[in-house]
């Protein structure tokens, strides 16, 4: 199978610009970038699925450049619907700072930052050497620009397509880049740049965009649709990662495995077959969650996160560190409590039940337990012993509310 076969297998091509540029991407030897805005300090989910492309160019012997836009970044590439509210250029300094470490961890590549060859570009320069070669009514028929003609666009958000060809035709010039990838809402900013290029040089260059990956609703992973997935482990745990992609929906894993891992298309027709017949034991969900976050963060935390579903599912809190609290539980309301406390009074100032009353009859139904053990007896004191590092309590009500102490 050759790349681009393998690529379309996968869905991960969209929008091609010339039929030439297949059989270049399978003899090798491109230099291409891809980039994106520092809008968070950390990139996501949504970003992983077409930076994974410069991984699978390189291995198929292209050379890579990540770009991390601090100029573009303080611009913002208009959204379909509203004004992308401006963030200040100190945040998108420490954005760009954060990013370009993530990006060159995960992936060993060069990072490059637009704001080093745009920042002294002066206004009259900028529309000589750059806005000539713009026609308004060409602008005008790209589609994000279309689709926010009735509602207005204003003219910073207008040039942002003219910042990003600027950058293809300042890395094709410096470093020989001959080729731009990136989602399909970028379609209209690289053929932008395509014809810029060609315009002001004469050169030919090319670009394809990879489909925007969504969840089952339709919605792309991304902090706009308030459903990020960050790559950085301390904004999403390996645990939320791996509770996210075991429970995905059978009929999005085997398209999540084609485009998030590099198992071979046997693999995954193997994980495809084993879904279709046996869907209870979640295979294919298993091998999606395992090679995202070892890719990610390495071997140890995806058996970390393992670990810590199945003491959760078991009820082991006592095998668990206080982090492993904070990962399990860290996105829920954590009461401040006192130890030495009657169970009753405990749970009852937990708002764990809403009375005393309530309280006994829980705790008389061996429905309450503590850091996984039942409690049985009215008269228990909570002790500071009982704290999980001296520092987290867990109560569980019923089969699957829980409730958080920190004392």
């Amino acid at each position: 199978m050759t790349l681009v076969e393998d690529l379309k297998w996968r869905g991960i091509i969209k929008d091609i610009s010339s039929p030439e540029l297949e059989e270049k991407l399978n003899k090798g030897g491109m230099k291409f970038y891809i980039g994106t805005d520092p809008t968070a300090d950390s990139m996501h989910v949504g970003h992983l699925s077409t930076f994974l492309i410069s991984k699978r160019l390189k291995e198929a012997g292209h050379h890579p450049i990540l770009l991390v836009g601090g100029a573009t970044g303080m611009i913002g590439d208009p959204r379909p619907t509203t004004e992308r509210a401006m963030i200040s250029k100190e945040q998108v300094e420490k954005n760009f700072k954060a990013m370009k470490k993530q990006a060159e961890e995960i992936f060993g590549f060069e990072v490059v930052n637009n704001y080093d060859w745009v920042k002294d570009i002066n206004v009259l320069d900028f529309l000589r050497d750059y806005g000539k070669f713009f026609n308004i009514n060409y602008m005008l028929d790209k589609d994000i620009i279309r689709r926010r003609l009735d509602s207005g666009i204003t003219y910073t958000e207008f040039s942002y397509m003219i910042l990003q060809a600027l950058d293809f035709k300042h890395l094709h010039d410096t470093m020989g880049v001959d080729l731009q990838c990136a989602g399909s809402d970028q379609w209209g900013n690289i053929t932008a740049g395509i014809d810029l290029i060609r315009k002001s040089t004469g050169d030919e260059v090319y670009g394809f965009t990879m489909p925007l990956v969504t969840d089952s609703q339709g919605k792309k992973f991304g902090k706009s649709e308030g459903n990020a997935l960050w790559l950085d482990k301390n904004k999403t745990s390996s645990y939320k990662l791996y509770q996210f992609f075991i429970n995905v929906e059978d009929s999005m894993v085997i398209d999540y495995l084609k485009i998030y891992t590099f198992l071979s298309k046997e693999e995954i027709e193997e994980y495809e077959r084993k879904n279709n017949e046996h869907p209870e034991l979640r295979e294919a969900h298993k091998a999606l969650a395992r090679e995202i976050i070892t890719f990610l963060h390495g071997k140890e935390e995806y058996e970390k996160a393992v670990k810590l579903t199945e003491n959760l599912f078991n009820n082991k809190f006592s095998e668990m560190s206080k982090e492993d609290i904070v990962d399990l539980f860290g996105d829920q309301d954590i009461k401040q409590v006192e130890s030495n406390v009657n169970i009753v009074d405990f749970i009852t100032n937990m708002e764990v039940v809403k009375s005393k009353r309530e309280a006994r009859e829980f705790i008389g139904n061996g429905a309450i337990s503590i850091n996984g053990n039942k409690v049985e007896n009215t008269e228990l004191v909570v002790t500071d012993d009982l704290f999980i590092d001296n520092t987290y309590i867990v109560v569980k009500k019923g089969k699957k509310n829980y409730f958080i102490g920190k004392k």
